[in-house]
């Protein structure tokens, strides 16, 4: 073995070891959410046994993210049961680029709230840094509809931590521990929301 994969095997495992310290540091850290975690499954629970929908929406891997959970409600999550609604507002190729080409990209997924969005529903938005125009965009509009909104976001939360009726805000400044906090607040809230209709 030469140097350099030496080298590329020590790198390996320093960034392993990081990694895994950074993400169990952030997991433990959310034993200070417990009871807004709840909340937000009770909210999807709420939302979807008074016949309402859930409305994701979320850039580059949160989008991946919300896709991701909504699947697991029309699919299912633990139990054979009825799918529930459930919809990634980036899903469409055709609407996205139509409305971002007709009407600018940060209404992308607020044109698709007012659309779909019924009174009711709740809108899950995903983001980082909290400050996604689109995102952020698809709240107010959610808001003004009567949606019921949720957050996750980063430590900081951002302009859609004011912008949304709870934020989950993942205990974390990276991206990747944040995008990986998310889809376990994620499945928690399907669990409870599962738990709830089934």
């Amino acid at each position: 073995m030469d140097d350099r994969m030496t080298t590329i095997g020590d790198m390996a495992q320093t960034v392993v070891a990081q990694s895994l310290a950074e993400h169990l540091e952030v997991a433990r850290a959310l034993e200070a959410l417990r009871s807004d975690i709840a909340r937000a499954g009770e909210m999807a629970g709420e939302a979807l046994l008074a016949g309402g929908k859930l409305l994701f929406c979320g850039n580059g891997g949160s989008a991946a993210d919300a896709q991701h959970l909504a699947a697991e409600f029309t699919g299912r999550f633990l139990k054979e049961r009825r799918p529930l609604p459930a919809l990634a507002l980036h899903t469409n190729s055709s609407g996205l680029t139509a409305i971002g080409n007709d009407y600018g990209f940060d209404q992308v997924f607020a044109r698709q709230v007012e659309a779909f969005g019924r009174p009711g529903d709740l809108l899950i938005g995903l983001s980082t840094s909290g400050n996604s125009a689109n995102v952020l965009r698809a709240a107010q509009v959610a808001r003004q509809a009567s949606l019921t909104t949720l957050a996750l976001t980063g430590a900081a939360g951002g302009a859609l931590a004011e912008a949304s009726d709870l934020c989950l805000k993942a205990p974390s400044t990276s991206t990747p521990r944040i995008q990986e906090i998310h889809i376990l607040m994620g499945h928690i809230v399907c669990q409870i929301a599962e738990e709830a209709v089934c």
